[in-house]
């Protein structure tokens, strides 16, 4: 079978502007509910969109840490090839897809980073491994096997069981104008609804064209 001929049949729900919540993060609220429910592997798993000085789009997979009215919450190397482009166009876009129960959902907005306390309230909470492991990778840049395991074990042995947060490392929040459920439906007809943030910060919804 050629790549041009898989396909995947659609229509296990159908979205429709009745059942929609009043904003946006309570829909999604629902949505990541029934991801949890489903049983969806890693639902927090979420494609991060960002733009280089050079105009060229770079997508990767992150996590998604925390999420409410102000936003969406990741957390990273603030030296990585995403940090230092959020650092020159602080815009990015999220993308979670949950093929389990045929949906995504598209996030667009402006970025800020955590607070200092927030950052350090959740690095506490990590496995040390993980704390260990953000003073040893100096992300995005060039290393050998054996330096990254030279590094692993001179820092495990100086910082100890209990790391502070390095100073490169933290929270970054997404702060949405846009966000579109879409629920795939048979014969490519999808459901596509899109809240997008307004002047007068009203949220609005609208159906668009899949």
């Amino acid at each position: 079978m050629s790549v041009a001929d898989l396909r995947q049949k659609y229509g296990k729900f159908e979205l429709l502007e009745a059942d929609m919540a009043a904003g946006p993060i309570e829909q999604f609220t629902r949505w990541f509910s029934d991801a949890l429910e489903a049983g969806v592997p890693e639902p927090n798993a979420m494609t991060l969109a960002t733009v280089g000085d050079d105009g060229q789009p770079r997508a990767r997979i992150v996590l998604l840490k925390g999420f409410d009215e102000q936003g969406f919450v990741f957390y990273t190397n603030y030296d990585s090839g995403k940090g230092r482009e959020l650092a020159e166009r602080p815009r990015a876009g999220l993308l979670f897809f949950w093929q389990l129960l045929e949906r995504q959902v598209r996030i667009e907005g402006r970025i800020e980073k955590t607070s200092e306390q927030e950052s350090d309230e959740y690095f506490r909470s990590r496995p040390l491994g993980s704390r260990i492991g953000a003073w040893v990778s100096p992300q995005s840049q060039a290393i050998t096997r054996e330096e990254l395991e030279q590094r692993k074990a001179e820092l495990t042995q100086s910082l100890g069981d209990d790391p502070a947060r390095p100073p490169h490392w933290g929270g970054y929040r997404v702060i949405p104008h846009y966000i579109e459920f879409w629920q795939g439906r048979p014969s490519r007809l999808h459901d596509r609804l899109a809240y997008r943030l307004h002047d007068d910060a009203t949220w609005r919804l609208q159906r668009l064209a899949p």
